[in-house]
């Protein structure tokens, strides 16, 4: 029994120390960019020792890797709980739209996955980690079904949800840097509006 507590919390010190250690860069990486942040600065924020970085993380880019995955999965899981199973189609559609761009206005979250995450690990590797942790998933399932139901047009589904996604990351881009949302969420809604009208020809 004293063995296992043992195990137990120092299983529960080190998932604390990973927890601070990506609480930590998060904020110095959205402070101060990928490049401009330093190992030592990182470990000195999370208040553990270099070692304890590299026992979590290989490098600085598998730290970042991490703390972009788990951004990544925050925002699918917002999508995901705006669009639940039961709601129409281009309802649901809509919903996780406005969902991606409620949950990209959080402080430093387009730099991590729309500028320095693909600057730092490639549009290939951002891509693999949108589709682990279900963001293009849902997008593609979504219009899958709504082409199905004959709610858009039979367009080919890997480019319409590719153009879509990017539609809706230079959205997220320009509200961040401090253009009116309502313009590009009208833009968006207008643009999926005009699929879903071609349907009905």
């Amino acid at each position: 029994m004293q063995q296992e507590n043992a195990r137990r919390s120092n299983a529960e010190r080190s998932e604390t120390m990973r927890a601070a250690l990506l609480a930590a860069a998060r904020r110095l990486f959205v402070e101060k960019g990928y490049a401009d942040t330093a190992t030592p600065d990182i470990v000195a924020a999370a208040g553990v020792t270099r070692g304890a970085l590299y026992h979590h993380f290989a490098d600085k880019q598998a730290l970042f890797r991490a703390v972009v995955e788990r951004e990544s999965a925050l925002v699918a899981d917002a999508i995901e709980r705006a669009s639940p199973a039961g709601l129409p189609l281009m309802q649901a559609l809509a919903a996780g739209g406005r969902a991606f761009l409620d949950a990209m206005e959080k402080p430093g979250r387009t730099r991590l996955l729309l500028l320095d995450g693909p600057a730092v690990l490639g549009r290939v590797e951002m891509d693999r980690i949108d589709e682990a942790t279900g963001g293009s998933h849902a997008l593609r399932a979504g219009l899958a079904a709504a082409m199905r139901a004959r709610e858009l047009p039979p367009l080919p589904l890997d480019a319409l949800t590719a153009l879509l996604s990017a539609a809706f990351d230079r959205a997220a881009l320009e509200i961040s840097a401090g253009a009116p949302r309502a313009d590009y969420e009208a833009v968006l809604t207008g643009l999926i509006g005009s699929l879903a009208a071609g349907s009905a020809r």
